[in-house]
């Protein structure tokens, strides 16, 4: 693989994990102790944003693994392929049905792309609990 494009996986794994999961969990937004729901509007448009952040981090990780020549999702037995546009919603259709534990079947990860929409699919798992977990301590 070319260093460049391993530089680039690199850089976006770890903003996907500094700067959202992170920064959401370890935000200053429940230091203010009042009466509030139990999960606000702010806390959901929060989780709305991270998910977003991981869907797209982990769909351009297959976009550029794809357009450099790594086969890492198939399609109907074959290769995804397509314009930037097509390939773009192909690989952001398969981390959100990934991340969100959907799994159609239609788009199938194959080789490198085992690897990666396992940790994404871990990182789906474990995102919900997380969230669940830090808002029950919160409002303890």
């Amino acid at each position: 693989m070319d260093f460049l494009f391993v530089i680039f996986v690199i850089t976006t794994v770890f903003f996907i994990v500094q700067k959202s999961i992170r920064s959401f969990f370890l935000s200053p937004r429940h230091k203010a102790k009042k009466s509030r729901a139990f999960i606000s509007f702010d806390d959901l448009i929060a989780l709305f944003v991270v998910y977003s952040i991981i869907i797209l981090g982990f769909g351009s990780i297959y976009f550029s693994l794809t357009i450099t020549g790594v086969p890492v999702l198939m399609e109907g037995g074959a290769p995804i392929t397509g314009t930037f546009i097509q390939l773009g919603e192909a690989v952001s259709y398969f981390s959100a049905v990934t991340l969100l534990s959907v799994g159609y079947g239609d788009i199938t990860p194959v080789g490198l792309g085992r690897w990666i929409s396992i940790i994404e699919a871990l990182v789906g798992y474990l995102l919900p609990a997380a969230f669940v977990l830090s808002t029950v301590v919160d409002n303890e």
